[in-house]
């Protein structure tokens, strides 16, 4: 997993540009897997920013104690984590509703034992890096924060890469990018011009632009969608970097049922988003009322679609 001459190249280019550390920020899997090969690929990566502290700060794995107490009694389990992850980084343990509440927890430690001119490197765990393809992910992944620091820019965005019939894919195109069109259309240009992933967990941030989502509403659902609108809102700086081919769909593509799940949560929290801007005004009511009905009718057309194109 050596890096490749031009990851060495922007590596050094963007050591030289950054004026702070790189955070790591690893996501340790919701649900534990009885295979430990990718989680051992991953945390050879992690040995390795551990032992780089003048570029990177300590890295943190965030682990849900329902995760935790689910396998406490795997002998397994409990030497992994102690030999492994707590050797390797400094363990952050919370109870939390889904991932992205994880990502609060971790970027929120980040981010309190970081300074102006840091970049938070979020890292997720539940992906194939045991394999060919993800141990090449993993010899270039430091690029994510890098191109942050090289580009001068707010937030960095990890695209996988999949072919059409991706489940994933199919829930972005149908869904999530959907109900971005009808509830933020101009963020929504703006957000497909630079990647066709919104959901991505793969993201590198910049400290001030991290402070300020911190301290908004935080959403424990698809909070890489509201981090773009807001950066897009914003006028802040979006660029994408392509991961590689490497997948979290260990255990086969989305179900319908799944599909269904993620595209009506992403419908409830773009509505939550919009209402916190517009219902301050008299007006709000009305067109909310009617984006709802469109948004109504888009949820419903992605879901025929999925269904069937998922079975």
């Amino acid at each position: 997993m050596k890096p490749t001459a031009d990851s060495r190249a922007r590596q050094s280019s963007a050591k030289a540009a950054r004026t702070g550390r790189i955070h790591p920020v690893v996501i340790y899997p919701f649900k534990q897997r009885k295979d430990y090969s990718h989680l051992a690929a991953l945390y050879e990566l992690v040995a390795r920013l551990d032992g780089d502290r003048t570029n990177y700060a300590r890295p943190i794995t965030v682990m849900d104690r329902k995760t935790f107490f689910s396998a406490e009694h795997e002998k397994k389990f409990a030497d992994f984590r102690k030999t492994v992850v707590e050797h390797h980084s400094d363990v952050l343990d919370a109870w939390c509703v889904d991932t992205c509440q994880m990502w609060y927890s971790g970027l929120g430690r980040a981010f309190e034992l970081g300074a102006k001119g840091d970049i938070y490197w979020l890292i997720p765990g539940d992906f194939d890096y045991g394999t060919v393809a993800g141990q090449h992910v993993l010899s270039r992944l430091h690029d994510l924060p890098e191109i942050v620091a090289e580009l001068d820019q707010d937030i960095c965005i990890g695209e996988i890469a999949t072919d059409q019939g991706n489940s994933k894919h199919l829930i972005d195109t149908y869904g999530t990018f959907a109900l971005l069109y009808n509830w933020f259309p101009a963020e929504a240009q703006k957000i497909r011009e630079m990647t066709e992933r919104p959901r991505s967990e793969f993201f590198a941030v910049r400290h001030e632009f991290l402070q300020q989502v911190m301290k908004d509403r935080w959403f424990a659902y698809e909070q890489t969608v509201v981090m773009l609108v807001k950066a897009a809102a914003g006028g802040k700086k979006i660029t994408r970097f392509l991961v590689g081919e490497i997948s979290d769909l260990l255990e086969g593509p989305e179900s319908f049922a799944s599909a269904t799940t993620q595209v009506e949560r992403t419908e409830r929290v773009l509505k939550t988003l919009w209402r916190e801007r517009h219902q301050s005004g008299s007006e709000w009511t009305e067109e909310y009322r009617s984006l709802d009905e469109h948004s109504e009718q888009i949820r419903r057309t992605a879901l025929t679609i999925l269904r069937n194109l998922l079975g």
